[in-house]
C-alpha cells in the first residue's frame, strides 16, 4: 500500500555552517566591533550575545538570510524574550523539530473533512499517511501544502 510521512526536520549540519558564517560576518562588521558579539549553538539552541537590545535585532537579520541559503526554512525559529543587564544582551532562539501532536491532531482534522480515501496515523513526532492509489497521496500532499501550519512541512518516504 502507498505511504508517505509528514515531517518536520532541519538539516543540522546546515544550520551549524550557517551560524558559523554568521559569526563570521558579526566579527568582521565595523558596527560590531569591540562588543564582542557572537552567536552560539547547542543543541536546538542559538543564543545570541551582544551589548543592546537594537544589536540583537541586527543580529536575527544576519542569521536568517544565512540560513535561507542555507535551505533551513525560518519558519522554525522561535524567538526568546531578550535579557538586557548592564552592558549585555542575550536572546535565544529555539530552532523547532518535528510535528507537536496539537499540529499533528490538526491534519488529521483536515485530511479527514476533505473525505479523502487515505488513513491518517500520528507516529511519535511525524504523521503517516496511507492510501490505495498514488493520486491521492499526492492530493494530500497539496492540500497540506496549501495551508498554512506554524511549522515548515517535508514529506518523505513516499512507497508504492
Amino acid at each position: 500500500m502507498p505511504s508517505f510521512d509528514v515531517v518536520s526536520e532541519v538539516d543540522h549540519h546546515e544550520l551549524t555552517n550557517a551560524v558559523d558564517q554568521a559569526n563570521r560576518e558579526v566579527t568582521t562588521r565595523f558596527d560590531f566591533k569591540g562588543t564582542g558579539s557572537n552567536f552560539e549553538l547547542k543543541d536546538q539552541l542559538i543564543t545570541m550575545n551582544t551589548e543592546s537590545e537594537f544589536q540583537l535585532q541586527q543580529m536575527y537579520d544576519i542569521l536568517c538570510p544565512k540560513l535561507v541559503k542555507r535551505g533551513i526554512d525560518i519558519a522554525c525559529l522561535q524567538k526568546g524574550e531578550p535579557v538586557i543587564q548592564a552592558r549585555t544582551a542575550t536572546q535565544a532562539i529555539t530552532v523547532r523539530e518535528g510535528i507537536d501532536t496539537s499540529e499533528a491532531k490538526k491534519m488529521v482534522k483536515l485530511v479527514k473533512e476533505k473525505k479523502m480515501k487515505v488513513q491518517a496515523a500520528i507516529q511519535g513526532d511525524q504523521l503517516r499517511v496511507t492510501g490505495k492509489k498514488r493520486d491521492d497521496l499526492q492530493a494530500v500532499i497539496a492540500l497540506l501544502k496549501s495551508e498554512k501550519f506554524e511549522l515548515p512541512l517535508q514529506f518523505k518516504n513516499f512507497r508504492d
